[in-house]
């Protein structure tokens, strides 16, 4: 337990001495503006047309100004905004050892690597779970000086829920970021990988796979429209979680056999 604090702190204070931390934190915050944009633009088109905002883009995305759509707006973002920053997230906690030439010294360390590789996953679970909820505090925030109709308890927790639901799918799919950004030594491959990985998704939705794809599987839940989230069952449950079981082990795996001689 001492190391894994040890490990645990040191992560911390590399995460807490970067600029990426407020970086992350600003390119989640335009997740709330644009929904709130959207909203704006919804409730009052012809407004927001004198202001020379697009609002026709705006109601393919929202179809109306309430509190449904704008959770819904967050819930999508976070599938598709979220996953390309959790990996970028992911991809410089893990990416950063060999950008920095630190790998040699961190591997010669007393520290076992399986708990260097637990306390980075979980600098990067809370992370992104920082992040996430003050992402849904500024949308809440939005939606209120937009002054939307359609607010509920229930509907709070029921949107809530279902976001950190769609926040915890994609932390799930990070170990895989992880192993690419080891095995590549860097940031590069991992983020073709997450580029990648998210026109795969789109294709294999399009196609009527995506139940099976666990990169599509949040997305999916995300959608406003019933149909793709009837079509999840347990099935697209257990695939991201094996994808999240293998990930984590390839990756302990690939760091207890790792060697750097540069």
């Amino acid at each position: 337990m001492n190391t894994f604090i040890a490990s645990f702190w040191a992560e911390s204070l590399k995460v807490r001495r970067s600029l990426i931390t407020l970086a992350t934190a600003g390119g989640f915050m335009l997740l709330p503006i644009v929904g709130g944009l959207f909203m704006i633009i919804l409730k009052d088109p012809e407004n927001a047309k004198n202001l020379g905002l697009i609002s026709t883009k705006a109601q393919l995305v929202g179809g109306v100004a309430d509190w449904p759509s704008h959770f819904g707006i967050l819930k999508t973002g976070m599938a598709i905004a979220g996953f390309i920053l959790f990996s970028i997230i992911t991809s410089w906690v893990f990416g950063r050892e060999f950008a920095d030439h630190t790998v040699k010294e961190l591997l010669a360390l007393p520290t076992p690597r399986t708990v260097i590789v637990a306390s980075k996953f979980v600098i990067i679970g809370l992370w992104v779970l920082l992040l996430s909820i003050l992402i849904f505090a500024a949308g809440l925030i939005a939606g209120w000086l937009v002054d939307i109709p359609g607010w509920s308890s229930a509907l709070l927790w029921s949107s809530f829920g279902s976001y950190m639901l769609i926040v915890g799918l994609t932390y799930m799919l990070m170990p895989v970021a992880a192993l690419i950004a080891s095995i590549g030594r860097g940031y590069l491959l991992p983020l073709g990988w997450t580029f990648l990985a998210m026109a795969l998704a789109q294709i294999l939705g399009v196609l009527g796979w995506g139940e099976w794809f666990p990169w599509t599987v949040p997305g999916l839940l995300s959608e406003l429209t019933g149909p793709s989230v009837e079509a999840l069952g347990i099935h697209s449950y257990m695939v991201v979680f094996l994808t999240f079981v293998v990930g984590l082990s390839a990756t302990i795996i690939w760091w207890r056999s790792a060697d750097q001689s540069r």
